[in-house]
């Protein structure tokens, strides 16, 4: 199962923040934040709900299970 995230996409719609003002808020690293975008980190829950707050969205806005997208499909 893979962890799927829409954070590039949701900071920009959000404000436009800049990779290193979202981390600022979320009390990251820029690199962090990078990270998540392109997949190459999976941040923990603590990290994860600090994004999401610092976004003003709930954290299934921005993460998913890929499964969960193919469940969404099926009830299209």
């Amino acid at each position: 199962m893979n962890l799927l995230n829409r954070l590039k996409l949701i900071r920009i719609r959000q404000g436009n923040f800049t990779q290193g003002e979202l981390a600022e808020r979320a009390g990251c690293t820029r690199q962090t934040i990078h990270s998540i975008e392109a997949q190459k980190f999976i941040p923990n829950v603590e990290l994860s709900l600090r994004i999401a707050r610092a976004l003003g969205v709930k954290i299934e806005e921005i993460f998913s299970l890929a499964d969960d997208r193919s469940k969404l499909k099926d009830k299209e």
